[in-house]
């Protein structure tokens, strides 16, 4: 028996469109998963961008803050350094112009007496009826820049102090 001539024709037809339309449903299946995989890292990159930059925006938010503490804390700082300098000034003029002058207590018994001086202070003394001895207004002022060096060394480590507390917090 022979087969009749339109049968292998239809055959061939038929096998060509039966495997093209599977490589259709295969290539369109396959396309559907990758686009929901594609869309899938897409939404897993949009979160993680939005978590980096909320991150970021709060750590600025923190420095911000920090840097608004620190320029606050180093302006009371600069205020009492200048205040302590311009009081340690007004102390110089004064012990200048003999204004004001130092004195020391004597100690009488070590001594064997008063060395000559009266034990009588003034009205204006703070330390009534002890011996007193008058500094050389120049030895005065190298006193008064020592204790003005010293001032200015505390008021800078509190500084240090402050920046350090604020910056381990």
């Amino acid at each position: 028996m022979r087969a009749p001539g339109w049968l292998l024709p239809a055959l061939v037809l038929g096998l060509a469109l039966g495997g093209w339309l599977a490589w259709s449903w295969q290539a369109n299946a396959y396309g559907k998963a990758l686009a929901e995989q594609a869309e899938a890292y897409s939404t897993d990159r949009e979160q993680a961008a939005t978590a980096v930059i909320n991150w970021q925006e709060t750590q600025q938010d923190a420095r911000r803050a920090l840097e608004d503490r620190l320029q606050t804390s180093d302006e009371t700082h600069y205020k009492e350094l200048r205040d302590e300098q311009a009081k340690q000034g007004r102390l110089r003029d004064r012990l200048a112009t003999a204004d004001l002058r130092l004195s020391a207590l004597l100690n009488a018994t070590a001594s064997g007496g008063s060395c000559g001086l009266p034990a009588t202070a003034s009205a204006s003394g703070v330390v009534h009826g002890a011996a007193r001895g008058e500094l050389d207004p120049a030895a005065a002022q190298r006193i008064v820049a020592i204790a003005g060096d010293g001032d200015q060394g505390l008021i800078a480590l509190a500084a240090c102090q402050d920046h350090v507390r604020m910056l381990s917090h």
